[in-house]
């Protein structure tokens, strides 16, 4: 859950960044929601009854920024449904106020390669690339899987469902050697999550959740999966 009392602003007043709103003001933070559609803004307004603070502006310009108080926002999403704009905003949340979490909406999965920390982009939404993630997680078994990245896409959040024949079937955590820069988060078994410890064992039909770096997913697939 969100902690309590978070300042947020929204950049675009669309499906994503009205609903995204809606959630976080029920959470109990401070949201105010930027939109340059003036009418577009009054309409969502009033049918949707949100109860969070309203700029009207380009996002993409300081003054509009200014007027939302960013330097005095925790978090920044920038929620538009064109990339180039999100790169902006997220560029000038960072450099010009500091935001110290900017977090940005991916609508072509070709440009995401873009929103990385020389954009200012914390943490980079793509919503096609995590249905594929979600689907591949939901039918796969023996593959490692990305479920999430942080620290602008150095590290991500992977899972595996151990296959028959997995070169971890039968060891203990203590056994196995885990590359540098990764680390096995959870295991889940038969419904219930554990906390690995050294004396853990894995067994196949588990499912792995690992972190780890870009440059140790290779050593990681291969000491989980064999591969």
């Amino acid at each position: 859950m969100t902690p309590k009392g978070l300042r947020i602003a929204i950049a675009g007043a669309g499906n994503v960044g009205t609903f995204v709103a809606a959630d976080l003001q029920k959470r109990g933070n401070d949201v105010v929601l930027i939109e340059q559609n003036h009418e577009y803004a009054k309409r969502v307004r009033h049918d949707m009854g949100l109860d969070v603070h309203w700029v009207i502006g380009d996002a993409c310009e300081l003054h509009t920024l200014d007027e939302a108080v960013l330097s005095s926002c925790e978090v920044v999403v920038a929620a538009t449904g064109d990339d180039e704009d999100n790169l902006v905003i997220s560029l000038l949340a960072k450099q010009e106020f500091a935001v110290p979490r900017v977090i940005a909406r991916v609508n072509h999965p070709d440009n995401e390669w873009l929103f990385n920390e020389s954009w200012g982009v914390d943490i980079a939404v793509s919503t096609p690339h995590l249905l594929t993630a979600l689907v591949e997680e939901a039918v796969s078994v023996g593959d490692l899987v990305k479920l999430l990245r942080l620290e602008q896409g150095r590290v991500s959040l992977m899972e595996v469902t151990l296959a028959e024949g997995s070169p971890v079937d039968g060891k203990t955590v203590r056994e196995i050697a885990f590359p540098t820069d990764s680390s096995l988060v959870a295991v889940v078994r038969d419904g219930h999550v554990i906390a690995p410890r050294g004396e853990t064992p894995l067994h196949a039909g588990d499912e792995v959740l690992a972190l780890g770096t870009t440059q140790a997913e290779g050593d990681l697939r291969r000491a989980l999966t064999g591969e």
